[in-house]
This record gives structure tokens, sequence and C-alpha cells, in this order.
């Protein structure tokens, strides 16, 4: 999952996401049925970079694990992390942050 194709593909498959483009052209936000956002992805970005909403706790957790892992670009730097996907996470991590991030939306 360190393609944009795979991650939009498995972002999409959350149940009523949507896709949207309410910034620019290059910023692709993914949407829950309650219209809050849960990914953003900086298309074209090489390696591709996704922020993801996240539990503040864990936020700061994965921070310190990984150095791909940062506070939310342009977002929360609280409740926001970018994630650029070079590889240090498992497609299995990237899936359960994508879950997460759906899941708090629609809490």
């Amino acid at each position: 999952m360190q393609n944009h194709k795979e991650v939009e593909e498995y972002i999409l498959s959350m149940p009523n996401a949507r896709l949207d483009y309410p910034f620019d052209e290059t910023t692709a936000v993914y949407r829950a049925a309650n219209d809050k956002m849960f990914a953003l992805i900086a298309e074209g970005s090489k390696p591709l970079r996704i922020s993801l909403k996240c539990d503040p706790n864990l936020s700061e957790l994965l921070r310190e694990k990984y150095e791909s892992v940062s506070p939310g670009y342009h977002l929360n730097k609280k409740h926001w992390n970018t994630l650029v996907l070079s590889g240090q996470l498992s497609d299995d991590e990237i899936r359960d942050l994508i879950r997460h991030s759906f899941n708090l939306v629609n809490e």
C-alpha cells in the first residue's frame, strides 16, 4: 500500500466514503457520510503523503516510534498526523490507521 491507487481504493472502501477537492486540485480529501474529513492525500507526492485523524495519545506514540510520522501538515497538530509512505510503516499499520481515522470521525 505504498502507492496512491492502492491507498485510495482502501480509503474509499470505508462505508459511504467519498472523495472531494475543496482546497485545490492536488489535495484529495476523503470524507465520511457525515461530511467529516478523515484522510487527505497530497497528490503527486513521492513518496506518497497521507494525513489521517488520530487519537492524540496514539499520535504522540507514532511520532516517537516512526520518523515517517509527523504532526499533520496544515492541520490541527494534536489530532492529525501526516504519514510519509516510504516503507517504514507496514501495509497493515497503514490500513489500521486509516480505519482508526475513519472510526474517529464516526463516533
